[in-house]
C-alpha cells in the first residue's frame, strides 16, 4: 500500500500542478463569460421590450379615434339657387398635434398609425427616423403626408424575428391588407402587391413616382442586417 501511494505522489509534478491550476482558472473564466453573456442577453431583451412599451402607451391615446374609411368630404353650398361643391379642409386631430412625453422625459411626435391585421402589427409611426426613435417604434423614413398621393415609406427593426415592430413582416403575403390611419383620423386600406430583398444602399423603393397613386413601402432588415426586406403596398 505504501509503495502505491509513493508511486502516485511521484507523478504529481510541478508541471502537472500548473496545468491543473490553469484548467481550473480557465473553467472559472468560462463560467464568468457565460454568465456575462446571459446577463447581457436578458438585459437586451428587457430593454427592447421596455422601449417598445412606450409605443403601446402612445397608441392607447389614439384608441377612441373614429376609424372610418377615407372619403372625399365636400360641403354643398347654395349660391343664387346654384349648388356648388366646396372641398372641406381636413381637420387634424389633437392627438397628432400633441408631443408625447414618456416617463423618461423624452418627447415623441406621431405621424400616422399603421395596422397589419393578419400579423397583429399595430404601432404609431413616429414622424422621423433616428437611431434612438427606432428603438421606440416604427418610423417615417421618406415621403409626403400619410394617405396622400405618393410613396409613404416606413422603416422598423425586426430584432431577428421577435414579436416587436417588424419582426413578423417577412410573413406578409401579396394581397394582405395594410391599414394606415392619417392625421384626420381616417383610414385607407392598402394591399400588398410585391415584396423583395435589396442591398442596404438600394433606395429605389422610396421613389415618389407612383403615377398619381397612393402607395406605401415597408422596410426592415433581413439576413442579420446584410440586406433589406421591402414590402410594397397600394391603396385599394
Amino acid at each position: 500500500m505504501n509503495q502505491i501511494l509513493v508511486s502516485e505522489k511521484v507523478y504529481v509534478t510541478p508541471k502537472l500542478k500548473r496545468k491543473k491550476r490553469f484548467y481550473k482558472i480557465q473553467f472559472v473564466l468560462s463560467i464568468l463569460v457565460v454568465l456575462i453573456l446571459t446577463s447581457y442577453y436578458v438585459y437586451s431583451e428587457y430593454d427592447k421590450r421596455k422601449n417598445a412599451s412606450v409605443s403601446k402607451g402612445i397608441l392607447n391615446d389614439f384608441a377612441g379615434i373614429d376609424t372610418t374609411i377615407a372619403t372625399d368630404d365636400v360641403l354643398v353650398v347654395a349660391l343664387n339657387e346654384r349648388a356648388e361643391e366646396i372641398p372641406q379642409e381636413p381637420q387634424i386631430l389633437d392627438q397628432f398635434n400633441t408631443v408625447y412625453k414618456a416617463g423618461s422625459g423624452k418627447e415623441y411626435k406621431v405621424d400616422s398609425i399603421l395596422n397589419i391585421p393578419s400579423l397583429s402589427i399595430n404601432y404609431p409611426v413616429l414622424s422621423e427616423t433616428t437611431y434612438e426613435l427606432l428603438k421606440i417604434s416604427i418610423t417615417k423614413f421618406w415621403g409626403g403626408e400619410p394617405n396622400a398621393v405618393g410613396n409613404y415609406c416606413i422603416v422598423g427593426h425586426n430584432y431577428d424575428g421577435k414579436d416587436i415592430f417588424f419582426g413578423k413582416l417577412n410573413r406578409i403575403q401579396n394581397g394582405d391588407v395594410v391599414e394606415l390611419q392619417d392625421k384626420t383620423g381616417q383610414i385607407i386600406r392598402y394591399k400588398v402587391y410585391n415584396k423583395f430583398i435589396v442591398d442596404p444602399t438600394d433606395v429605389a423603393c422610396t421613389s415618389q413616382l407612383t403615377n398619381g397613386r397612393k402607395e406605401m413601402t415597408l422596410i426592415t432588415c433581413s439576413e442579420g442586417g446584410k440586406t433589406r426586406l421591402v414590402v410594397k403596398c397600394r391603396a385599394e
